[in-house]
């Protein structure tokens, strides 16, 4: 019988008008309770939907937040998969809970924006799709996983590791072999942001579209990402990198953290127009890091 994990820290945190109430377990899964995400997207999730939960296996039903056959579309396999199986943990007061690993709230996020991006919500529904927007900035301004651990104090007993230490779980020794790695989506996003047209069939692009792509992404991903990969993957006398920048991230924390980066970024794209009100919310959301380690944001069981 496997046995269940133990939230030693566990504490309130405001973002927003909402609250969650999440914890650190033992493997340092960072969670956040299952009700007070429901309470957060403005669920009140009383009466029915959890007697339901109480005498139905997890297996066969969704958080009531996404279980509309509406938003069906956006929640994909992964997310369902993983709404579906919640953490079962126990509290230091003895008390049991169930929640979801905090790195599933820009997914969740994502969904009620698409969905309305997609005119799919009626009024009362797109109030839920803000409260999601507001979440997605709120958590994004700090991190998630810097938040709990700020709020719980487990951030005063974990062992803080050198930048270098860091570097070295996100980036290989030796790159990995070509394979694509940003959406295709993401180039759309970005072209339609700056009202330029993408062909699809040559894919060509501005230069300048390395530079936006390194201030989007490899800039805001980690500290001291971006200038490591510069001194790793250096230009060629060409004028050209031997090898994709995203060739060097780790499959066990790069690649996962590269993931939720995207997650959080196409989420902001879609719901913006232009690409200077995308740069405003990109800098309150996802300020760029300096090389100094400011927070620990990734540990070695956390991909």
């Amino acid at each position: 019988m496997k046995q269940i994990a133990k939230a030693d820290y566990f504490a309130r945190v405001p973002i927003g008008n909402a609250i969650l109430y999440c914890g650190v377990l033992d493997d340092e899964t960072r969670v956040i309770s299952e009700r007070s995400l429901s309470k957060a997207f403005g669920i009140k999730g009383g009466g029915a939907h959890w007697a339901r939960k109480k005498i139905i296996s997890n297996e066969e039903i969704l958080p009531e937040y996404v279980s509309a056959h509406y938003l069906a579309p956006f929640v994909s396999d992964d997310l369902k998969r993983k709404l579906l199986t919640p953490i079962q943990f126990v509290r230091k007061n003895g008390a049991i809970s169930k929640g979801f690993a905090a790195t599933v709230l820009p997914e969740i996020c994502d969904v009620f924006i698409s969905a309305k991006k997609a005119g799919v919500l009626n009024k009362s529904q797109e109030i839920i799709a803000d409260n999601a927007y507001i979440l997605l900035k709120g958590f994004a301004t700090v991190g998630i996983i810097a938040l709990i651990d700020e709020a719980t104090g487990f951030q005063e007993v974990r062992q803080r590791e050198a930048l270098q230490k860091i570097l070295d779980k996100y980036l290989k020794t030796e790159y990995a072999k070509w394979a694509s790695c940003f959406p295709l989506e993401f180039y759309e996003e970005l072209f339609r942001l700056k009202g330029w047209t993408l062909d699809k069939r040559t894919m060509k692009m501005p230069q300048v579209v390395g530079r936006y792509t390194n201030d989007v992404i490899y800039e805001r991903l980690a500290p001291g990402i971006l200038s490591e990969l510069q001194v790793r993957n250096p230009i060629l006398p060409s004028g050209r990198r031997k090898t994709k920048h995203h060739q060097w991230l780790t499959d066990e924390i790069g690649h996962p953290a590269l993931d939720r980066h995207f997650t959080g970024i196409m989420a902001l794209m879609r719901a913006n127009s232009k690409w200077e009100n995308f740069k405003r919310g990109l800098e309150r959301a996802y300020p760029k890091m300096g090389s100094q380690l400011a927070l620990r944001l990734f540990d070695d069981d956390e991909t």
